[in-house]
């Protein structure tokens, strides 16, 4: 009886296999040769699954953004305000958590080959990452509306909450900086703004 392979999976068990190998060597000096023995299949196997190996960095980074809405998922109450919610979906830059570091140094790995338009796929992909981040962030500020916490206008900032947050990483990346205490200052004093204040 022939073997049914579950190609999504196998793809993704793949790409998986080789997050280690990506931070230690880095997606330029990775090679799909490198890919395929980490995976333990043929190099030709690989391209049954993958057109290049920046693909597979795609792969690597869809896996975590999964895992982290099934988090986020779990983490979110319903009575939670929108600040909270805010806090968490942007976690991943406020925390100390290991396992982010990991996913944050991916991204950069990806996003500097992004930045120097090296790649059309990557900017693509770059537009899918953020739509889910805009669409979560979307949903939470309609609801916070909504329920009369925020001010109407509050939906105008997701764009720009979405940049700063990218240019906070930027700065701990470039600079080598710990943003945390600055990019939690920055949340709450936007919150401070657009909450609606309640009467004592």
């Amino acid at each position: 009886m022939a073997i049914i392979v579950d190609k999504v999976q196998k793809r993704r068990d793949i790409a998986l296999s080789c997050n280690d190998l990506l931070l230690e060597k880095g997606i330029k000096k990775l090679t799909i040769a490198e890919v395929a023995k980490t995976a333990g299949v043929s190099k030709g196997s690989i391209y049954d699954y993958f057109e290049n190996k920046e693909d597979i960095v795609f792969e690597i980074i869809r896996s975590h953004i999964s895992a982290y809405q099934v988090e986020l998922n779990e983490k979110i109450n319903p009575d939670d305000s929108t600040r909270e919610k805010v806090f968490l979906l942007f976690d991943f830059i406020l925390n100390d958590n290991e396992e982010f570091e990991k996913h944050q140094n991916i991204y950069k790995e990806y996003m500097s080959i992004d930045i120097a338009g090296e790649c059309s796929n990557m900017c693509e992909f770059d537009s899918e990452c953020g739509v889910f981040f805009k669409e979560i962030l979307e949903l939470f500020v309609q609801d916070g509306i909504k329920k009369g916490e925020l001010i109407a206008c509050s939906q105008n900032l997701v764009d720009g909450l979405l940049a700063v947050e990218k240019g906070f990483l930027v700065i701990k990346w470039t600079e080598n900086k710990d943003v945390k205490q600055s990019f939690r200052i920055f949340l709450n004093t936007i919150f401070d703004l657009i909450e609606i204040k309640k009467d004592c």
